[in-house]
């Protein structure tokens, strides 16, 4: 087992004696009246608060917290969908000290029930159509909040009793005992998925929140009177830091939806003169049948520079590439100078990026396995919570991070993105490890063994299809099978990650050491595909 490089001295580096709480007080000092957050709800009117505003209500959040019984280093469950609890939440957690473990809202109980036991969180905040999900699944939680709307639209019947809502979690700033500014304390969690049968925890540090707001924004070119708008999962890194705090640090304003909407898309980012949007390739693709109109928009951000689409949207497009492990674009094309359409950039000059084939580097048009190498607890991720064999296993003998990622080097310098290590899919901009489909199928009765393959998908980039081994059954039983797995699935797995097909199969193809050959499988699903 490989020993990771050691985590960055708290002391020589570039935000010694600083937290996320320096640069919340410097902007509401610096910017007191400038919109900092405005959220815009699909139903009722935007709410809007201003640097000053924002972190008065954070400090308040923090002091709730502390009032409630959680301590520095406690955990706190945050599921939720996009709304400006989510963002005060995570704030307000880290200006205490405690670490926000934020979830993907649409996560199954089962997938809560680990997280928040793996994180060994002592609280949750959630919202009213999850409360009865989050109390059942994670029963070892002291005290539950939850926000009084879902997303800006009426809960109705499941609004929460007063004592339970998300607004009691209010107290005076003075109360919170004194803590040093220390980069290296633990700031938020997230839970991505790799090649084991459970997700890992990607453990941040503040130095690494801190590094993200700022190298974001410079690469991103953000300034003060930037307006970004952010319609993807606030659950994940490229919203909380390619979109907040990198606004945070620039200065500029976030405009927050509850979700992504293409036929909302152009009236929302015109009324707020919105001149920033991170994206995902599913959106483009989404708003392709919208009509465009003159906008403000000077660049949007996704997975490629320069897209054909560009000309058509009238806008540039600065393509990157980046993990949860990275905080921010280990690849990244230029916004001043050209850039090569459909690469993911050159390799940003914070990080070392290396593509190798068999061991050597990759020759201009060979494709080979990605590694980046950065500072952890800085400039990459700090650790996998509680899980020290998974964080050296992660990183080489000299000390790269292996990403999984394939990527070709083109004969002009630019990096072209190939294909994910096998066993995951991306669907519709999530991470999906093909693995934890699989632990759940082969819990069902009379499934021999499980494989899933992602098939392309014009929308969503690929979905999983499952194919399961269950020799000797009659037809109505392999429908009776098959009927089963999905079930299983829509009880333990979020809805992206359920298979869209199952079928159930008399033998697997093999290759050596009788592992399941999923290139094989792959070939099939393609050759289907263009046959039409």
């Amino acid at each position: 087992m490989t020993t990771p490089p050691p985590l960055a001295d708290r002391h020589v580096q570039p935000f010694a004696a600083q937290d996320i709480r320096t640069l919340l007080e410097v902007q509401a000092s610096l910017r007191r009246d400038h919109p900092f957050l405005v959220w815009q709800p699909f139903s009722g009117p935007a709410r809007r608060w201003s640097y000053g505003q924002f972190v008065e209500r954070v400090r308040r959040f923090a002091a709730g917290l502390h009032g409630r019984g959680v301590r520095a280093g406690d955990r706190v469950l945050v599921h939720l969908d996009n709304c400006p609890e989510t963002i005060i939440a995570w704030f307000g957690c880290a200006w205490m000290g405690a670490v926000a473990v934020t979830t993907n809202a649409k996560s199954s109980a089962d997938e809560l029930a680990y997280f928040a036991a793996h994180s060994r969180a002592v609280a949750g905040i959630t919202q009213p159509k999850f409360a009865q999900m989050v109390a059942r699944a994670c029963t070892d939680l002291r005290w539950l909040a939850i926000t009084e709307t879902d997303n800006g639209d009426d809960p109705g019947a499941n609004r929460p009793e007063p004592s339970l809502s998300f607004e009691r979690i209010d107290g005076d700033p003075a109360s919170l005992p004194p803590r040093p500014h220390d980069p290296m304390a633990p700031f938020s969690v997230q839970y991505t998925s790799g090649t084991t049968s459970r997700p890992k925890g990607v453990l941040w540090t503040h130095a690494n929140a801190l590094w993200g707001a700022r190298v974001n924004a410079e690469h991103e070119t953000l300034r003060a009177d930037d307006v970004h708008l952010v319609a993807l999962p606030l659950f994940h890194t490229n919203a909380q830091a390619y979109s907040v705090l990198a606004t945070l640090w620039a200065g500029g304003t976030a405009v927050v939806l509850p979700r992504f909407s293409s036929s909302r898309f152009w009236q929302i980012s015109l009324e707020h003169r919105c001149t920033w949007f991170s994206m995902v390739p599913f959106c483009a693709r989404a708003l392709m049948d919208q009509e465009v109109p003159p906008h403000h928009y000077r660049l949007w951000g996704n997975g490629v520079c320069e897209p054909p689409t560009d000309p058509h949207f009238r806008v540039r497009t600065l393509g990157w590439w980046g993990m949860t492990e990275t905080i921010t674009h280990g690849t990244i094309g230029s916004a001043h100078l050209p850039c090569a359409s459909l690469s993911m950039g050159r390799p940003a000059p914070e990080y070392q990026i290396r593509v190798e084939v068999e061991g050597r580097p990759a020759e201009p048009g060979e494709t080979g396995d990605l590694a980046i190498r950065g500072v952890r607890g800085l400039s990459l991720f700090a650790e996998y919570l509680d899980n020290p064999q998974a964080t050296a296993e992660s990183f080489d003998v000299d000390g790269f991070f292996q990403t999984g990622d394939r990527v070709t080097v083109g004969a002009d310098g630019w990096l072209y993105f190939a294909d994910r290590s096998k066993d995951m899919l991306k669907v519709g901009g999530e991470n999906v490890a093909a693995s934890e489909i699989e632990r759940v199928i082969i819990t069902v009765p009379g499934v021999a063994e499980a494989a899933i393959v992602g098939r392309k998908d014009p929308m969503l980039d690929e979905v999983p299809v499952a194919f399961v081994l269950a020799p000797g059954l009659e037809p109505a039983q392999r429908a009776a099978l098959a009927s089963a797995v999905q079930d299983a699935c829509r009880d333990a797995l979020a809805d992206f990650k359920r298979p869209r097909e199952v079928r159930v199969v008399e033998e697997l193809p093999r290759s050596t050491l009788e592992k399941v050959a999923k290139v094989e499988l792959r070939k099939l699903l393609a050759a289907e595909q263009d046959r039409g």
